[in-house]
């Protein structure tokens, strides 16, 4: 399986600040080691800025571009604007563009970063510059090589930007797992909402996930399927509040997978948000979520990463 990587791109941060930005290289450098035989990786091209303008304003993108970012714009994004920052922002688009186009070939490939759901059209927030999603999902239509498809979005925060800019669009479902008091508090309407309250564990959170893919694709019909796969709704992540499992994440990873192969539908995953206390954690959420993707393209057996 391909997956495409840019943690060499990195966005500055001053000290102290809580995004996790080391996960993407310690992600591959996990990978590389356990599970190379699996995953080819590769570095993608930067988004351009004409795709970039299939979902994003002109005035937008011209004041990140040219890095005039109000303080106030800068402070939902979360991140202070940099060269470097753009630069990143960009290869992550690249990346789940590259990755979505190799699953039409292969049937599943990833993105190591993405997941930036939080970006609407005209502003960015939550640690989302960019919506790389929505780019691709555009990038793919005006290609001719998807026409109808899916969002699902497993990242315990609601994917907000993603639903607004989807909102009047039906060629695209929407769909999103998420936490019921959790961030964004202000949600937006996905064309399927299911929001979970705190401490969900394991059990009522599989059974959640199964109604909601079996609807989703029941009633949209997609052709393909875009899967954010965020780490967060592990119990011990941060700013999660839900109860899963490193297990029980990972079986949620190889129900999607599954269910996707059963219905004959290609997959990109993305690996959106993850903030548990210790970055090694993380780390293997995230890779299982790859390995997981890697065996249902491979059908290989090796055992599962778990957590040290």
């Amino acid at each position: 399986m391909r997956a495409f990587y840019c943690d060499h791109f990195v966005l500055p941060l001053p000290d102290g600040h809580r995004f996790p930005m080391a996960k993407y290289r310690l992600l591959r450098e996990r990978l590389v080691a356990v599970n190379g035989h699996l995953i080819r990786f590769e570095e993608p091209a930067a988004a351009s800025w004409e795709d970039l303008a299939r979902v994003h304003t002109r005035a937008y993108l011209e004041a990140v571009r040219a890095g005039t970012l109000e303080s106030r714009e800068q402070r939902r994004i979360g991140f202070p604007w940099s060269p470097g920052m753009v630069e990143r922002s960009r290869r992550s688009v690249g990346g789940t563009m590259a990755a979505s186009r190799a699953a039409l070939d292969e049937g599943t490939a990833a993105n190591l970063a993405g997941g930036t759901h939080h970006a609407f059209a005209d502003r960015g927030e939550g640690f989302c510059v960019f919506n790389d999603v929505a780019v691709a999902a555009h990038a793919l239509m005006a290609e001719g090589r998807v026409t109808r498809p899916l969002v699902f979005d497993c990242d315990v925060h609601q994917g907000n930007g993603t639903a607004a800019i989807f909102r009047d669009d039906p060629a695209v479902f929407t769909c999103s797992l998420h936490g019921e008091k959790n961030f964004p508090f202000r949600k937006e309407t996905s064309d399927l909402d299911v929001a979970l309250p705190d401490g969900t564990g394991d059990e009522e959170y599989l059974e959640a996930l199964g109604s909601a893919l079996a609807t989703a694709i029941d009633r949209h019909r997609p052709d393909f399927v875009f899967y954010v796969a965020g780490a967060d709704a592990y119990h011990g992540d941060r700013f999660g509040r839900l109860a899963l499992t490193i297990e029980g994440m990972r079986a949620r990873d190889a129900f999607v997978f599954t269910a996707c192969r059963t219905a004959g539908l290609p997959v990109s995953v993305v690996m959106a948000g993850g903030y548990a206390s210790e970055v090694g954690d993380i780390v293997v959420i995230h890779a299982n979520t790859v390995v997981e993707a890697a065996r249902h393209a491979t059908r290989a057996s090796d055992g599962l990463l778990r957590a040290p």
